[in-house]
């Protein structure tokens, strides 16, 4: 059985994650950012940094931490191209044990979008998926579908 780490252990693990996010938006800079995006997105993520370290007594623990973990990603989740590929690079290479999720993958495979989340996700990500090659033309046609019967389905409920 896995020994479950403490906040601290896991606090400095995603400090380290945080670290390697703030190195890839300097050296991979997303080439649609400005300079002022750079310097706020690092920002922020400098400042999770010293939350996720140095939090309030209420919300040191390994749950309010997953909110975190989740603005830490979210990014890096959903996005494409150099920053993103070089990231994911750094945090194996540090054997970090974060994976990357394909979400799309997943929709994919159940073949039903769940829930208004899934729906803005597919929305937003579509046309880059498609442009990125992260789908195929198949597949961005079974996604444009899935959305469309989601939006009957809410429509008559």
């Amino acid at each position: 059985m896995k020994k479950k780490n403490t906040y601290q252990e896991e606090a400095n693990k995603l400090a380290a994650a945080i670290d390697i996010a703030i190195k890839a938006f300097k050296v991979e800079c997303p080439p649609d950012f400005e300079k002022s995006h750079q310097e706020h997105t690092i920002s922020c993520y400098a400042n999770w940094k010293e939350n996720c370290l140095n939090p309030e007594p209420q919300f040191r623990n390994l749950t309010s931490l997953k909110y975190c973990i989740k603005d830490v990603f979210t990014y890096f989740q959903e996005g494409t191209g150099k920053t993103v590929e070089y990231f994911w690079e750094k945090i194996d290479e540090a054997e970090l044990e974060y994976k990357r999720e394909n979400k799309l993958k997943k929709i994919l495979q159940r073949s039903k979008i769940l829930n208004r989340n899934e729906y803005e996700y597919i929305t937003d990500m579509i046309i880059v998926a498609n442009q990125s090659g992260l789908t195929n033309k198949e597949e961005t046609i079974k996604l444009s579908n899935m959305l469309g019967e989601y939006e009957s389905r809410k429509k008559n409920s």
